[in-house]
């Protein structure tokens, strides 16, 4: 437990921190904590703070900078947010891909980082299916969606079929299947085709199986947006190696949609401070975020990507804000 005098220096620290990127001094510190104390008291409290993990003194400075430790502390038991009216424009809800991919850079913008929205997940449907025999156990299986979204993949079947066989199976999947999830039909297949030969159910379970994962590979489950703004930090812009690191995880998106994962099972916004676990593994890096809802549910997750000595109490109101226009942007728009 910290006693007053430590909390007001570690706060100090932090926000001098966070406002100039330079690790903070005993002088510094004493004049940016408005405390009367002397070097040598700041000084004393300092390397208890560093003892206890708090902070750290980098190789090249005489000063400290706050660890991933001590930002947790900062973030959950000193940080006030003050609410004010940011000026962020209306999310026309005229299309749900469109609201996301806005919000994404509304997020960029409003924050001067990285916006991420993860998509709402939806349940994949079929409106109508096709099979063409390409060659022997050959076959092109095209799918098409209710919204008009056409998908085609190649299947290898374990045995010929000609082309009214293909028929067949397909005029069955339309007539008693047509607007179900995938899901649905695979679980319905299982006990509803004794009627039909057994080759040609297994062609269907083949067609609805992969078709399931064609029309969730159409979604793109991740937007991201202002990658370039961090080229504008000092945090990345003098270290190459943690630019680069940044820039894969953008890439690869899954470590990212794991983290957004996790905030979409929470409610509020949620603070994830970089290398403090797994979830965020870069030190450099930490994330604000919080889900969005359609219609009462929770269907998705924004945030904001930036280096860890983020202004946080301004980010926890973007991101906050954001996840408010984009549940009311999708729940208003049928």
């Amino acid at each position: 437990m910290l006693d007053d005098r430590a909390k007001l220096l570690l706060k100090a620290l932090i926000e001098r921190y966070i406002a100039d990127g330079q690790p903070v001094g005993s002088r510094t510190l004493s004049k940016a904590s408005g405390l009367d104390l002397s070097p040598a008291t700041i000084r004393n409290v300092m390397a208890d703070l560093e003892d206890i993990g708090l902070i750290v003194s980098p190789h090249t400075s005489a000063g400290r900078i706050p660890t991933a430790k001590g930002y947790r502390l900062f973030v959950d038991t000193m940080l006030t947010v003050q609410r004010e009216e940011l000026r962020s424009p209306e999310l026309a809800p005229d299309q749900p891909q469109k609201v996301i991919a806005n919000a994404a850079q509304l997020l960029s913008s409003l924050s001067q980082f990285v916006g991420v929205v993860m998509a709402p997940r939806r349940q994949s449907v079929f409106r109508h299916i096709e099979f063409l025999r390409l060659s022997e156990r050959r076959l092109l299986v095209i799918i098409v969606s209710p919204d008009g979204d056409v998908q085609n993949r190649v299947i290898f079947t374990e045995v010929d079929h000609s082309q009214s066989q293909l028929a067949e199976a397909a005029n069955f999947l339309n007539s008693h299947y047509s607007g179900m999830g995938m899901e649905e039909v695979r679980e319905r297949l299982k006990t509803e085709v004794d009627q039909l030969r057994g080759e040609i159910a297994s062609l269907m379970q083949a067609a609805v199986n992969i078709g399931s994962e064609a029309m969730a590979a159409s979604q793109e489950e991740v937007i991201i947006s202002g990658e370039r703004n961090l080229l504008a930090l000092s945090d990345f812009s003098n270290d190459m190696g943690n630019l680069r690191k940044a820039f894969e995880l953008f890439e690869q998106k899954t470590q990212i949609l794991r983290l957004l994962d996790v905030s979409n099972r929470a409610e509020g916004v949620r603070i994830f401070i970089g290398g403090e676990s797994q979830v965020v593994p870069f030190e450099e890096l930490s994330v604000v975020s919080a889900p969005y809802e359609v219609d009462g549910q929770v269907v998705g997750t924004l945030g904001v990507i930036g280096p860890t000595r983020m202004p946080y109490d301004r980010m926890i109101q973007i991101v906050d804000i954001t996840s408010k226009l984009v549940t009311n942007a999708l729940s208003h728009r049928r």
